[in-house]
């Protein structure tokens, strides 16, 4: 019986795996010597048990050792990610790509991690790239990206090879509607590897699921949230038009329940008020954000996710106090600075 086989009956047999264990597996997962089903049969069996905090935290942590190193170890200490695993369906607006640049524009260094949509019209590649971000800029021209811009975008294919071997399984069985592991690993593989996180979760079950592997593998501070929209329908963002399942971690390791919109001082806002659309649409959008012309609820949900990161990093004293400024540099014209900065600086 191979190692993988051998770890696929523990996990049938819901025997929680070692950290040495799922190290062992994620080098099978990652190598070629396994065949695709002896993959598929441990990622379900592993799904079936339920993967515990500890065994996605010794997932992330074998994945990032696998990543490219854009040498980001200057600014990891204070960097935030404002990061969603996708796959929720809602057809929500890209809140965390703009809330990047709010963040950058308040001081806070923003390393965001990312790929193309591939549950939605417009990933936040997708969206970043329209605003003038290069996706294929090699670390060093990032690294100065993190500079001068004050956020940095991390295209999830550019920095994980070691996903390569593994891509055939996932599509396999997504198409079987199988969630794995990976579907929850993106968010917490950043290979700047920031020591703050906003991560927004498909599932409410995975909040804490999330939060925990993130206090394992030694996160400052953060939130991990699921906005619920009704009964079996959710969004991986914090939003004004949920209720919002928190759990955090790290320095905010004391927060735990469910927050909305009037906990902070805003109105509650139809879920409507977040719908997106595909590129050209959701670049609207933003225009429309920058002019004061948005929908008010997703104004108001970019202003607190805004507002929460700066209270994560320590920037504001609290999410209360954050949102206004949020919302100046929303409107005030700092955002739409900051992107016409972003294409000068990618066309140089």
């Amino acid at each position: 019986m191979s190692s993988l086989a051998s770890f696929t009956a523990q996990a049938a047999a819901r025997r929680e795996l070692s950290p040495a264990e799922i190290n062992l597996a994620a080098a099978a997962l990652a190598g070629t010597e396994e065949t695709d089903a002896a993959k598929a049969d441990f990622l379900v069996a592993l799904g079936d048990k339920g993967e515990t905090p500890a065994e996605v935290a010794a997932f992330a942590a074998a994945f990032r050792q696998r990543a490219v190193d854009p040498g980001m170890g200057d600014w990891s200490a204070r960097a935030i990610d404002i990061v969603g695993t996708g796959g929720d369906h809602s057809g929500g607006f890209n809140i965390s790509s703009v809330v990047t640049l709010v963040l950058a524009c308040a001081g806070v260094p923003v390393m965001k991690h990312g790929n193309r949509g591939i549950t939605s019209k417009c990933g936040s590649a997708d969206l970043l790239a329209a605003l003038g971000v290069n996706l294929e800029a090699p670390p060093e021209k990032m690294r100065a990206a993190l500079a001068e811009l004050g956020y940095v975008f991390f295209f999830a294919p550019a920095y994980h090879p070691a996903f390569r071997h593994i891509a055939p399984v996932r599509k396999a069985l997504a198409a079987q509607g199988r969630r794995t592991v990976f579907n929850i690993l993106g968010p917490l593989i950043n290979p700047g590897r920031p020591a703050h996180v906003l991560l927004g979760t498909f599932s409410a079950a995975a909040v804490p699921v999330l939060s925990g592997a993130l206090e394992v593998l030694g996160a400052r501070a953060g939130l991990a949230v699921h906005g619920v929209i009704g009964e079996g329908r959710g969004i991986d963002e914090l939003t004004t038009a949920t209720v919002n399942r928190v759990q955090g971690f790290g320095a905010r390791g004391d927060v735990a329940g469910d927050w909305v919109a009037e906990d902070f001082g805003l109105p509650r806002a139809p879920f409507s008020d977040l719908v997106g659309g595909d590129v050209a649409a959701n670049t609207a959008l933003v225009e429309a954000l920058l002019a004061g012309e948005a929908p008010r609820g997703l104004e108001d949900t970019i202003a607190l996710n805004a507002a929460v990161g700066m209270w994560v990093t320590g920037r504001a004293g609290s999410v209360r106090e954050g949102i206004g400024a949020a919302r100046d540099l929303l409107r005030g014209g700092a955002v739409k600075a900051r992107i016409a900065a972003t294409r000068e600086f990618f066309r140089s």
